[in-house]
């Protein structure tokens, strides 16, 4: 019973949940420039957490002959044949129901709606679409790994305020970088299961720059949130920006010049860089200082 149990909890990839949470909550927080209500945080993480696992179940019924084939997802329950793609499929869509109704019943009913649109993009447009059949498939696709941004603002005020799109740009950006690195860790995963992640088509040499340029471009979009902020925000998103960069530099200039390239120590940055700057704008609100504004 624990092993069914806990390959139904697998199916909907927990670490990736995380990542989508820890981006709900300061875009909460920003809304109001204050902690929000206990019940209201309380409602938007377990809707948020119930559609994000919906999205990842269903992506893995659509994935199920990929995760068989790469050494990195044999260990996923469809892969091991503990769950059968019938009842993956029926948990799959239950889940994105229930987040649905919970957004509905306790938050607004924007919120609601982007959760289905999210669930809908990933797997429809990714999954199925993107994914088997373009190098940029995780550019376009990574728009729903964006979405929990625009959720939680939403939740709270019923809108989108410019702040929560500059959020979301920086994930937008973030996403490659961060993908790619761990794609040219696992090219042949990749390459063996017919994905063409960028680094199965392209040179390393191509690989590199286009992180290096979408690096620019994330931690450019993470500046623009300094002056709906105060300089606790500044002080943690300046740094760790320069430092992504720099580490982005790095993998450059090793593979330009034939050294071992450690993709992975860009790829662990990455979600240190998003939990740090995430963080940092929650806290930053949370306190509530004067924002530094615009200049002039």
């Amino acid at each position: 019973m624990d092993t069914r149990i806990g390959a139904y909890v697998a199916l909907t990839k927990p670490r990736i949940i995380e990542l989508l949470l820890i981006t709900t909550i300061p875009a909460m927080f920003a809304a109001q420039r204050q902690v929000p209500a206990v019940g209201l945080l309380i409602a938007t993480l377990v809707g948020g957490t119930l559609a994000a696992g919906s999205a990842n179940a269903l992506n893995c019924v659509v994935d199920a002959d990929i995760d068989a084939v790469m050494r990195r997802t044999r260990s996923r329950p469809l892969a091991r044949h503990t769950v059968t793609p019938r009842a993956a499929l029926v948990f799959g869509v239950l889940l994105g129901v229930l987040a649905a109704a919970v957004l509905l019943a306790f938050t607004t009913w924007q919120a609601a709606a982007l959760a289905v649109v999210a669930i809908l993009f990933y797997v429809f447009v990714y999954s199925m679409w993107l994914k088997r059949r373009t190098s940029q498939n995780i550019v376009w696709g990574g728009l729903a790994g964006c979405m929990p941004v625009i959720i939680g603002w939403s939740a709270v005020t019923g809108d989108i305020g410019w702040p929560a799109w500059v959020f979301f740009g920086v994930i937008f950006f973030w996403t490659p970088p961060h993908t790619w690195a761990l794609a040219m860790r696992y090219r042949a995963d990749y390459a063996a299961a017919g994905v063409p992640m960028l680094p199965v088509v392209a040179p390393d040499r191509e690989v590199v720059r286009q992180i290096v340029l979408y690096s620019w471009a994330m931690v450019a979009c993470s500046l623009l949130l300094i002056p709906a902020s105060s300089w606790i925000y500044a002080a943690v998103a300046v740094p760790l920006g320069l430092w992504f960069l720099a580490m982005a530099h790095l993998l450059h200039t090793r593979v330009l010049r034939g050294a071992p390239a450690k993709p992975m120590t860009l790829f662990h940055l990455s979600n240190l860089y998003l939990t740090g700057i995430s963080v940092a704008w929650a806290v930053d609100a949370a306190i509530g200082l004067p924002v530094l504004g615009w200049p002039g």
